[in-house]
């Protein structure tokens, strides 16, 4: 049977002293300490005691871009025929009647440190739309579209609304995208990843980089041989200067933009705590090897250490491999050679890096404090193609969560007996945002204002009580 703990976790009831702090820090982004404790005494409300809320220092979502299948990772389904069941055999956890693809042993040992949702539904199967839905909380305003452009008047992402809502804890931003920014074939940039209206400053920090490389240095953290430290406070003083001399000129907001993120580019610039936490040097060699010499291993390795120095959420997309762009099954988009794509380029790096990093947490005693979540935009067809492939399906696929304020060994929901519809608990995104949001912190009420001035909650959706701890 399932194993269900409890944390016996339970909310305060004053304000902090931090809190008070960061309210008056909140009230220049349109957050006032009315709203601030609004928010609380929702929060405190539709939670009740024990239940995780804020109980996440901080996120770490990983997103298997292109669509990761249910039937080989958590919800197999071995009484299938072949041409749904495919290739591989369903394998038991370490959760007692839990079974998961065989391609995941090491993350299926670690099952009871998760919560495995087996019916999250979006009923999109564009890549664009449905992952909009899955990365904003937000139903994407044509669904079942390909290839939309980002606009500013798209809802803000996850980080975007955290970068908005949680202040930074010291030169690093709370909110960071690495180690690249997901594009579809057509090279055009997908939607659901930028702050939409809240405006280019609650952007989430895009880190283009390749961790794994030998000669590894994230963009913009060294300081050009020309210039030593003893002449960078001039070189941001005339900054300053010249800010300040474009803001008489325009007062439309765009020079305060720069100033603002010239500002934070020069205090990671003189952070020793920044540089750091993307020294992965500092790693011992065996705790690099068991993460996996790769990029996305390595990547996920940094954003461990990047939460370890106070970013609030680190989504950590899959890399886009040599050769993908023109590939008919790139990242996770098996349309074509799924087992052969499987076995070979993505589930071992899968398996090792994302068991590398909850057993990683655990050691440092830092997962009950660092919410993991596993997942994609969508799942893949139950039946098998004549290209031995499958194809988009968002109607039913899984997700899974760890840490962080939820529980581990659970089950939530299941799919129909070949993986292609809901059978009972249909997760909508609205409600994996919610619990994300939930466990860090916020309320799904709290309020931010669209591009008319009107307040909106972050997320019309309800944590999932019943993952809570």
């Amino acid at each position: 049977m399932l194993t269900l703990l409890d944390s016996g976790y339970r909310l305060c009831d004053g304000l902090t002293r931090r809190e008070l702090l960061r309210a008056g820090g909140l009230g220049l982004l349109g957050l006032s300490l009315p709203d601030l404790l609004k928010a609380r005494t929702v929060a405190a409300s539709s939670a009740p005691a024990g239940r995780s809320f804020g109980k996440a220092r901080a996120c770490i979502l990983l997103y298997l871009s292109g669509g990761p299948p249910q039937h080989e990772t958590w919800d197999p389904k071995p009484d299938a025929p072949a041409e749904i069941r495919g290739d591989f055999r369903a394998v038991p956890s370490s959760v007692p009647g839990l079974h998961v693809g065989e391609l995941m042993p090491r993350l299926g040992g670690l099952a009871h440190l998760c919560s495995v949702l087996r019916a999250v539904s979006t009923a999109d199967n564009a890549h664009s739309s449905s992952g909009y839905w899955m990365l904003t909380g937000y139903p994407y305003p044509r669904a079942n579209t390909e290839c939309n452009q980002p606009t500013a008047g798209d809802w803000p992402c996850l980080g975007a609304v955290v970068k908005r809502l949680r202040p930074g804890t010291g030169a690093l931003p709370p909110a960071i995208t690495l180690p690249e920014q997901m594009i579809s074939n057509a090279n055009i940039v997908a939607v659901g990843q930028g702050a939409g209206f809240l405006g280019r400053t609650a952007d989430p920090w895009l880190l283009t980089c390749d961790p794994s490389a030998a000669d590894f240095q994230v963009p913009a953290l060294e300081l050009p041989a020309d210039v030593p430290p003893l002449r960078l406070g001039g070189r941001r003083s005339l900054l300053h200067q010249v800010n300040r001399h474009l803001d008489d000129i325009d007062r439309s907001g765009l020079p305060g933009r720069y100033d603002s993120q010239s500002r934070q580019a020069f205090d990671l610039l003189r952070s020793s705590r920044a540089r750091t936490a993307f020294d992965l040097d500092r790693e011992p060699a065996t705790v690099r090897d068991r993460y996996g010499r790769h990029k996305f291993g390595q990547s996920v390795l940094l954003a461990r250490r990047l939460v370890e120095a106070g970013v609030s959420l680190v989504q950590v997309n899959w890399p886009r491999e040599r050769g993908d762009m023109n590939s008919s099954s790139p990242v996770w988009d098996t349309h074509s050679n799924n087992s052969q794509r499987l076995r070979t380029a993505l589930m071992p790096p899968m398996d090792q890096t994302c068991s590398a990093l909850l057993e990683d947490l655990q050691q440092r005693d830092l997962l009950q404090e660092t919410l993991v979540v596993w997942m994609g935009e969508f799942g893949r067809t139950p039946r098998i193609n004549a290209g031995g492939g499958r194809d988009h399906w968002g109607q039913v696929f899984s997700v899974a969560l760890a840490g962080g304020g939820v529980r581990g060994g659970l089950v939530h929901g299941a799919s129909d007996s070949i993986g292609a519809f809901p059978r009972d608990g249909r997760v909508l995104p609205h409600d994996l945002a919610a619990t994300i949001f939930h466990c860090l912190g916020l309320s799904p009420a709290t309020e931010i204002h669209d591009p008319l001035g009107r307040p909106v909650a972050i997320c019309r959706g309800e944590p999932m009580q019943q993952l809570l701890c």
